[in-house]
């Protein structure tokens, strides 16, 4: 039987999920249009490869600074506030033209996503007891806004054009402001400062996931096939990244029961040495096989981060620790496609995957030698 405490983890879990759901398509629906109509936005491609990073590398600075804010002031207003700079930001896409002028929409993205991340992960590990399973649900319901809005967006662009896309896409993100407005409005304790010290195995893991699944596996499929789709390639495109998101909500609840099941831990170490597989495979040139593999493997291990980090970090600094681990798969995210774009034209991509998939397994099995827990398994008093 689901005790009370354990409802009000699921029903916070849940609505801080939501808030990110119909907040996030102001972000991916860019990435989706700003390359293909970039002469629309006034930048070349390069500067919208630039726009289009922006806002990971302001988190790697800032989430430091949503972190205390978060502390401070807590769930409620924080989410308030970040699907608020959402809606500015997709208006601010309707009018805005040029490099400078999309900058600042980019790195206010990136801030309100920190403290939207930053909450659904808190949320889902505030109670140890099935935070794994919490955590799984939680990333089925963020995927839901972006699987519906990609294929939308890429219909409505062909006959609306792209600035049209992003006033609807602020009018549904409104919806965000409802489930925000249910969250818990009180403050934690702010989590005690640490020196800085050498990133340890779920640090190098977060780097490397980072950087293989968001950086080098996402511009590779683009830039291997490129050639394979016609005129209809932006529709195709939307399709795809849709279908990125479908897999989240159909799998990723699925992840979280199995580290219920049999351990995060395992899991984790089973399935990054999978995606490892997968990632040869995908440079060896089994394209399509092999990506939806990845895409399916991907989607498992989203929710199983946040609880192992809770169960091996006190309750007082699970913020602190949820923070870095984003900021290490964030530089991770950021160095990938940079790396992808060097090194693709003039290296085997067996070789450049192989050898990401062997750094990725290292870190995975380092992952594997679990610590002793660092306090029993009772309701978190907070983040």
């Amino acid at each position: 039987m689901t005790t009370p405490d354990l409802r009000q983890a699921d029903l916070d879990s849940r609505h801080a999920a939501m808030s990110l759901s119909a907040a996030l398509p102001c972000d991916v629906v860019l990435y989706l249009l700003l390359p293909m109509y970039s002469d629309q936005f006034h930048v070349s491609l390069a500067e919208a490869g630039v726009l289009l990073a922006a806002n990971r590398l302001v988190r790697i600075a800032g989430y430091r600074w949503v972190a205390a804010f978060y502390a401070r002031r807590g769930d409620r207003p924080t989410c308030t506030l970040a699907v608020c700079a959402a809606i500015l930001c997709a208006l601010g896409y309707t009018v805005a033209s040029g490099f400078w002028a999309l900058l600042p929409l980019r790195l206010l993205w990136g801030m309100a996503f920190a403290g939207l991340n930053l909450s659904t992960q808190a949320m889902s590990t505030s109670n140890p007891q099935g935070a794994a399973r919490r955590s799984g649900r939680s990333r089925g319901v963020i995927a839901i806004g972006p699987m519906l809005w990609l294929p939308t967006a890429a219909l409505l662009a062909a006959h609306v054009g792209p600035r049209m896309v992003f006033l609807l896409v602020a009018c549904t993100a409104v919806l965000g402001l409802l489930a925000a407005r249910r969250l818990p409005a009180h403050g934690y304790a702010p989590p005690q400062p640490r020196r800085w010290k050498l990133p340890n195995a779920l640090d190098w893991w977060s780097f490397l996931e980072g950087l293989t699944l968001d950086g080098l596996f996402i511009v590779g499929l683009a830039y291997m096939s490129k050639q394979s789709f016609g005129a209809d390639g932006e529709l195709v495109a939307g399709v795809l990244m849709a279908l990125r998101y479908a897999g989240e909500i159909v799998l990723s609840p699925l992840g979280g029961w199995l580290a219920e099941r049999f351990g995060a831990v395992k899991v984790l170490v089973t399935l990054s040495l999978a995606t490892c597989v997968a990632l040869v495979g995908f440079g060896g040139g089994l394209l399509w096989l092999f990506a939806g593999l990845i895409v399916i493997l991907r989607a498992l291990q989203l929710p199983l981060l946040a609880p192992i980090v809770a169960a091996r970090t006190p309750p007082g600094q699970r913020v602190h620790a949820l923070a870095g681990r984003a900021i290490w798969r964030d530089i991770g995210a950021g160095m990938g496609p940079m790396m992808a774009g060097l090194l693709l034209p003039v290296m085997s991509s067996l070789w450049l995957y192989g050898l990401a998939a062997s750094a990725l397994a290292v870190a995975a099995l380092a992952c594997g030698r679990e610590p002793a827990p660092l306090h029993k398994p009772t309701a978190a008093p907070g983040p």
